[in-house]
């Protein structure tokens, strides 16, 4: 997909007969009633459109949802019911593989786990192997000791996991295993991309009772989700519908707000929505962009400036024929000569700890001050997290407010909890999810130590975002989502820390004070800089003074730190892969080593504004301006840094004798006694 902005979700509210779109919280449902141009021009472009349909083997009616819709669904975490196979037998399923938009690995889709008669992780439990459905010959697409790599064929192989086409995957899959003969044949199909597998020979019977020849059959997702329709054989539990029904309303997500003028096609824009469609009595499921139809009916085409109005249609039943009377939505979308960027920003909260370090502070009563967070901005704070492991909920806790704390828009807690107004329209999730009292145990002694680094998201629309990346004391990385929050005051969006019986160390100085730092060994967080987004952070710059490289080093890399796209110096030097291309320049120039000399001296203790541009285009620019101590501003530029993914776009700073200081931010309007503060 090119250029789309960054996404936000985008409900709204419309008679299909107004162009004119409304936005309204919560997300009412859009249906097609009249006036008759509007469903004349819904049957014209249905009916340019090839259906592409796919005759379904006979089934029944199995409705249910496999992973989480937002995409955030971590490998082996969501599983779909147990289907038995019995000997001679064969499983026809149906269902509709819905892949992440912004999904970048091969693998963000769902494998097929064939097992002997044993519940899963149960006594005796053996597996004959995985079958996901892309195709990577030289990776681990399948894998199991009574699985044959050689005995699979695709009609679309990849060569690495970060290969594009994962997107390929996704619509409607209708999935066979056949037993016959003894054998095991498996096929994938949806429409495009058709996997199979034939099993060399008979198939081993892995089950102690030499006499139960059955197998079982369950689907993994990871980082997608499955909408199941229908099977021919009754899963464990029992089926959970039984007949074909029409489409009634549906909800719109993913519409982009703004689009570049000449760069983006009907197509793009397709397959970055997804919708939520209600059909007759009142069975729901997900649906991406694939099985949407979208039209410009005002405005012109994409080619050109301004507003569009776009419809948005979708025509099928429940098992995905075509319906009695197709559901349409209309939405509005910008074409722009550039797009609107949003602002990233590190911050330190104040006080730089929060709560007593004996773990002594009572709930509710420690906050840091309020940190305002501008329309289109996100805010970035990084700290350590310390607990004394007793409750889930006796760890970080952000509050989401308005500048005096009167009004709370959500309070979420680390444990994927929350409260507020704004609360319960939001989709949250942490991932790996805990889902036993054993995992959450674990989880909660991984909270002791944790390094964390949180994003909280004005969108600009009403709605906010908070996400965490949760480096736990074992190693294991947690996120932590809550997406969607709404009835925030745009224009007076604040933020804060609490605290509940732990406390928290928030992330100032970097490097040792004596400015003995070794190279390589000190780095600030791995902070994400999304495609189209302004980063900027402000801090105080020490060094030794011996070299001129005695400084801080900005380094852009992957989320994968391996991955290196340039590493910049503050004295007008770098290397890296996107480095070469670039076009460093420092002004005023030192021209000799007085003049050197004399930069080293006034850059100790100077305050330094750092700014770094994701263009969007696998370009970035860094500025990094120093206010020297002797009066002079230097400004060293980096512009044109070539070779990056705008996708996975990060940055850190190392250190090199020398160290440095963020500043905590202090707001505006210190907290208000009266935070209404509420618990569990």
């Amino acid at each position: 997909m090119k250029y789309l902005n960054k996404i936000a979700t985008f409900l709204c509210s419309a008679a299909l007969g107004m162009l004119a779109m409304t936005s309204c919280e919560g997300g009412d449902l859009y249906g097609v009633d009249s006036p008759d141009w509007i469903q004349d021009k819904v049957d014209s472009i249905l009916a340019n459109k090839p259906s592409g349909d796919v005759d379904l083997p006979e089934g029944t009616e199995d409705v249910y949802t496999i992973g989480k819709t937002d995409f955030t669904s971590g490998w082996w975490a969501d599983f779909s019911k147990y289907y038995v196979i019995p000997a001679n037998a064969k499983w026809d399923a149906v269902f509709t593989l819905n892949i992440n938009p912004a999904a970048t690995n091969t693998y963000k889709n769902f494998a097929l786990i064939l097992t002997n008669d044993v519940d899963r992780g149960g006594d005796g439990y053996i597996e004959y192997g995985a079958i996901r459905y892309d195709h990577q010959p030289s990776g681990n697409s399948e894998w199991g000791d009574h699985i044959n790599r050689d005995a699979v064929t695709s009609t679309l192989t990849f060569g690495t996991d970060t290969d594009p086409g994962v997107d390929k995957l996704g619509g409607r899959v209708i999935l066979s295993i056949d037993r016959a003969h003894g054998g095991l044949n498996v096929s994938m199909n949806n429409g495009s991309v058709v996997k199979t597998y034939t099993h060399p020979g008979a198939l081993p019977n892995l089950n102690n009772d030499p006499a139960n020849e059955n197998i079982r059959a369950f689907l993994v997702v990871e980082g997608s989700y499955i909408s199941f329709m229908q099977s021919n054989l009754e899963p464990i539990g029992g089926f959970t519908s039984a007949e074909d029904k029409q489409p009634l309303s549906m909800q719109l997500s993913g519409v982009p707000d703004e689009v570049l003028v000449g760069e983006t096609t009907i197509e793009d824009i397709q397959k970055s929505l997804s919708a939520t469609i209600t059909f007759e009595q009142g069975v729901v499921k997900q649906v991406n962009g694939t099985e949407l139809v979208v039209s410009v009916i005002e405005g012109g085409d994409l080619e050109t400036v301004g507003e569009k109005t776009l419809a948005i249609i979708y025509n099928k039943t429940f098992k995905g024929v075509n319906c009695d009377k197709p559901i349409a939505a209309v939405a509005k979308v910008k074409v722009v000569n550039e797009l609107s960027a949003y602002t990233e920003k590190y911050v330190c909260p104040t006080p730089a700890i929060l709560g007593a370090e004996d773990n002594s502070t009572g709930w509710w009563s420690a906050h840091t001050d309020n940190i305002k967070v501008e329309p289109r901005q996100t805010a970035v704070v990084s700290f350590t997290n310390y607990t004394p492991a007793t409750n889930n909920w006796n760890n970080f806790v952000t509050v989401l407010c308005n500048v005096d704390g009167t009004k709370e828009y959500a309070v979420v807690r680390a444990d994927n909890y929350g409260w507020g107004d704004g609360y319960a329209a939001c989709t949250h999730s942490l991932t790996p999810a805990p889902t036993t009292d054993e995992e959450w145990a674990e989880w909660l002694k991984a909270m002791d130590g944790a390094h964390v680094t949180e994003y909280i998201t004005n969108n600009g629309d009403g709605t906010a975002d908070v996400k965490a990346i949760i480096t736990g004391n074992n190693g294991v990385e947690y996120v932590l989502s809550y997406t969607g929050i709404n009835k925030v005051d745009k224009d007076e969006m604040y933020f804060n820390f609490t605290v509940d019986s732990n406390h928290l160390v928030f992330d100032t100085v970097f490097g040792e004070a004596d400015n003995s730092t070794p190279w390589w060994t000190t780095f600030t967080p791995n902070i994400q800089i999304p495609a189209h987004t302004v980063f900027t952070t402000s801090f105080i710059n020490y060094t030794s003074g011996a070299n001129n490289w005695n400084n801080f080093c900005v380094v852009l890399n992957a989320a994968d730190v391996a991955k290196e796209y340039a590493v910049v110096r503050a004295d007008n030097y770098g290397w890296g892969d996107g480095y070469a291309a670039c076009t460093p320049s420092v002004v005023p120039a030192p021209a000799n080593d007085e003049d050197w000399a004399a930069w080293r001296a006034a850059i100790n203790g100077a305050k330094v504004d750092l700014t770094i541009i994701n263009n969007g285009n696998g370009l970035v620019d860094v500025t990094e301006v120093f206010h020297g101590v002797n009066g002079v501003d230097y400004t060293q530029t980096y512009t044109g840094i070539n070779n990056v993914n705008a996708n996975d776009l990060y940055f850190r700073l190392v250190m090199d004798g020398s160290h440095v200081e963020f500043n905590p931010t202090v707001s505006l309007a210190k907290r208000n006694a009266i935070l209404l503060g509420k618990k569990r």
